[in-house]
Formats: structure tokens, C-alpha cells, sequence
């Protein structure tokens, strides 16, 4: 993400505002993102996030250098895994998958509320009209804001969903395959780890991945457009 918005010439207002975005993402997004999982498996009958420390919304407790570092660079990236212990849920196999669905789900009702406050205010500000350059500046880099966080948020629930550790499709993903093949697979996670940055950094998995960012922001903005379509 940064890595475009210098590649792209951007003006130094949209470089401040992407890193802005981008921070408040590693902070304040993914830290919601991992409380979920938490909070969920918690919910579900395992009490080894909250033991772990993981029951919080402390960026410190969640963030991971690598994975926040791709956020910042990429704008695709992750936390530190959420440890749960499956043995403590009544369905083991149901509990996992909730569990792991829970981070992108945040994130997707994030994305949305970014972009439904986005549109707001740009219907708001279109009607009564903006009357002066600063708050020209100011409301520009409002919006820049509010439309990166959900370009972010998107792509955090896309990329999370990948079927690959330490991502939460890798945890849905032992619904779908045997037991014994699940974790020889993941016995490499810090080499598939290392494979995925390389891929993003190149662009050879960022740009699929946008391209279904795309389509859930396009979903996401003509639903938060419909009350002003009428």
C-alpha cells in the first residue's frame, strides 16, 4: 500500500494520509480482528486467549513485526495467531471454523463502516457545499482516510481467508482435508510464511487479491449508496 502510494507520485497530503490509515490499521483494526477470535473461542468454551492475553484490544498483545510490516508495505498483512485449544469446544471442528471466521468477519463489518461513513459525509458535504480551501484539504483527507481503512479492511479479510498458515483459512482448512495431511502442512509455516511475503511484494498474489478486495468494496459501496439513491 505505501510502497504504491510512492510509486504512484502521490501528493505528499496522500502519503501522510496512507500512513496514517496504515498505522491505524496495525493499531486499531487488527487489534479488533485478533479480539474476535478470541472472543469467540472464549465464548465457545476455551479459556486460552483469555489466559494467553490475547482478550483485548492491546495492539501490543496482537501485533506481528512481519504482519504489520507487510500491512504497511502492501497493504495486505496479519497478527500475531490467536492460540486456541480445540479440545475445549464442544464440536471441535465447528468451534475452530466460528473462531477463525470471526477476524474477517470483523474486518468486512469495518470495511463497511468505513465506507458507509464515506459516503455520508461526501453526500452531506455535496449538498451544503464546501466554502473554503482548507476545509476543502481537510474534508479531502477525511475522505482519503475512511477510503483507505476500507480498502484495507477488504484486503485483510480476502487475505486472511487465504487457506494458508498462519492465516484463518488455514483453520477452516482442516475442516476440508484429513487430520495428518492438515499438519504436515503446517509443520512449514514459517517458510510458507516467507514464500506469501515474497509473492506479495512482487505482486504476484497482491494483485488477485485486489481484485477481489474490488468486488467487496464495490458490494459494500453500493449497499452503503442505496438510502441516497431514492
Amino acid at each position: 500500500m505505501l510502497l504504491s502510494a510512492l510509486r504512484g507520485g502521490f501528493d505528499p497530503l496522500t502519503i501522510i494520509v496512507t500512513l496514517f490509515s496504515l498505522c491505524f490499521v496495525v493499531f486499531c483494526t487488527m487489534p479488533i480482528h485478533e479480539y474476535a477470535h478470541a472472543l469467540i473461542a472464549t465464548k465457545l468454551g476455551d479459556p486460552t486467549p483469555r489466559l494467553a492475553g490475547r482478550l483485548t484490544i492491546n495492539p501490543m498483545a496482537h501485533i506481528s513485526p512481519l504482519g504489520a510490516l507487510m500491512i504497511l508495505l502492501c497493504g495486505f498483512g496479519y497478527a500475531k495467531p490467536v492460540s486456541v485449544n480445540p479440545r475445549n469446544f464442544k464440536d471441535p471442528k465447528k468451534g475452530m471454523a466460528f473462531t477463525a471466521i470471526a477476524g474477517p468477519i470483523a474486518n468486512l463489518i469495518m470495511c463497511f463502516v468505513f465506507i458507509l461513513v464515506k459516503t455520508i459525509i461526501s453526500q452531506v458535504f455535496s449538498r451544503i457545499g464546501v466554502h473554503s480551501a482548507s476545509s476543502t484539504i481537510i474534508l479531502s483527507a477525511i475522505l482519503t482516510f475512511l477510503d483507505f481503512a476500507a480498502v484495507i479492511n477488504a484486503n485483510l479479510a480476502v487475505f486472511n481467508l487465504l487457506p494458508i498458515p498462519p492465516l484463518d483459512g488455514s483453520r477452516i482448512l482442516q475442516l476440508l482435508i484429513p487430520s495428518k495431511y492438515y499438519y504436515t502442512v503446517m509443520q512449514y509455516e514459517r517458510y510458507i510464511v516467507i514464500v506469501v511475503f515474497v509473492l506479495i511484494i512482487t505482486g504476484l498474489l497482491s494483485t488477485p487479491l485486489s481484485y477481489l478486495s474490488r468486488y467487496v468494496l464495490k458490494f459494500f459501496t453500493f449497499i452503503a449508496q442505496l438510502p441516497f439513491s431514492f
